[in-house]
């Protein structure tokens, strides 16, 4: 067991955990936070995404270890948060929910949209929506409520903090926040036809967070990084 501190929600916990812990089930489980979903236990279907020191997460495959000294906000600390009140009454609107389970996860990837890219037109919205997936709704009421809060947004009805994440990349591996063009790629990989794929690998894990834990994970882009992670 090790013990591990980090801020939930705005309050600090001190947890003595097994290196095999996963961060969802310790909110689950331990601190009782059950709307962080879990489904897939893969990281494939964003149902379990939460924010951690603001970017968003899988929290299925991120070790609670790694987040010594993290600040994570699940979907019960939005509560309050402008954008999410945007974005759940704008779901209720365009019938963009049906049995809810992928929606907690739904509405934190929402909410980086919102935030990190304000000027987002639909096809980039269903981009930045792919890693989360639902089966009941076809996707068009909740990229209709995206597109919604976004309007609001521009507009004026509420102000939100820039987001500091400007590009796509797993959190902790430092990528996630560099300017386009900045991901270090390793080699250049035919992916069909005439549009060149991308394979590059990145260093998983919180940077400067101890125990010290690397995972490599190897990655293709099937599109130039310049149309697509910017």
């Amino acid at each position: 067991m090790q013990s591990v501190q980090l801020t939930v929600n705005g309050v600090s916990t001190l947890e003595s955990v097994e290196p095999r812990l996963n961060l969802a089930d310790l909110l689950r489980e331990r601190l009782g936070l059950t709307g962080t979903h879990l489904r897939c236990e893969q990281g494939a279907c964003g149902a379990c995404t939460l924010l951690i020191d603001g970017q968003p997460a899988r929290s299925c495959i991120t070790y609670a270890v790694l987040c010594e000294g993290a600040q994570i906000t699940t979907i019960e600390g939005l509560e309050d948060d402008p954008v999410m009140v945007a974005l759940r009454r704008a779901f209720t609107a365009e019938h963009g929910l049906q049995c809810g389970f992928c929606t907690p996860g739904m509405l934190i990837t929402a909410r980086d949209i919102v935030t990190r890219l304000p000027d987002a037109d639909e096809r980039r919205i269903r981009l930045e929506l792919s890693g989360n997936l639902c089966r009941c709704t076809g996707y068009v009421g909740i990229v209709r409520a995206v597109r919604r809060v976004l309007e609001e947004h521009r507009a004026g009805h509420f102000v939100v903090a820039p987001s500091e994440r400007r590009k796509l990349g797993p959190v902790g591996s430092g990528h996630a926040g560099l300017a386009a063009g900045d991901m270090p790629v390793s080699m250049a990989v035919p992916m069909g036809g005439d549009t060149p794929g991308t394979y590059g690998e990145v260093k998983l894990g919180l940077a400067g967070k101890k125990p010290n834990i690397e995972i490599r994970q190897s990655f293709v882009i099937a599109r130039p990084q310049t149309r697509e992670l910017r």
